[in-house]
């Protein structure tokens, strides 16, 4: 049986899904807006075996922890007075930072820093300091304090899927019928 109200239906809740996760992206600092790896991976697709319907959204794997945060290790560990000290940016993520000492979060950092052109100053001095002192503070910020949770992609996708309920029972009652309809017409 052919379920072409009920494919519509799919498609358009994934297109939206996208469109919206896309546009939320661009307004999410401090991720690239429109030429961004995860924006480019956006993508849904909709695979049906022995009529049942599954829809897959697809994204760069990193993208659920720019959606649902990262929970940092002690925000109290940083030093009075930072910027994010005491404060936890994503207190109910389910993810968290494994060890400080992994490469991971420190090329990242080092790769944006180099690609924004940041140079870092001591407050107190006014010098520049070195690039790797400042990937570290930068870092040390980040893995004790965590990544705020963006719900680019949460939000749309459970917006759109209240709505998608009732329109994908109606559409899937309009294809079951129409298919009784063809075939007692045979």
């Amino acid at each position: 049986m052919d379920f072409i109200k009920t494919n519509e239906v799919l498609n358009k809740f994934g297109k939206y899904v996208v469109q919206q996760a896309r546009s939320n992206l661009t307004k999410t600092k401090p991720y690239p807006q429109n030429g961004g790896a995860l924006y480019n991976s956006l993508a849904y697709k909709i695979d049906t075996e022995n009529d049942i319907f599954l829809i897959d959204f697809l994204m760069e794997s990193y993208g659920e922890f720019v959606d649902r945060g990262v929970k940092g290790k002690n925000p109290n560990a940083l030093p009075k007075g930072s910027k994010w000290s005491g404060i936890q940016k994503a207190p109910t993520s389910p993810y968290k930072f494994g060890s400080m000492k992994s490469t991971g979060l420190r090329k990242a950092i080092n790769k944006w820093t180099k690609s924004k052109g940041i140079k870092g100053r001591d407050s107190k001095t006014g010098r520049f300091i070195t690039t790797k002192t400042m990937q570290y503070l930068i870092t040390r910020s980040i893995y004790l304090s965590g990544i705020k949770a963006s719900m680019f992609f949460t939000k749309p996708f459970e917006q759109a899927f209240k709505r998608l309920t009732p329109e994908i029972t109606e559409s899937f009652l309009l294809d079951i019928e129409k298919g009784i309809i063809l075939g007692t017409k045979k």
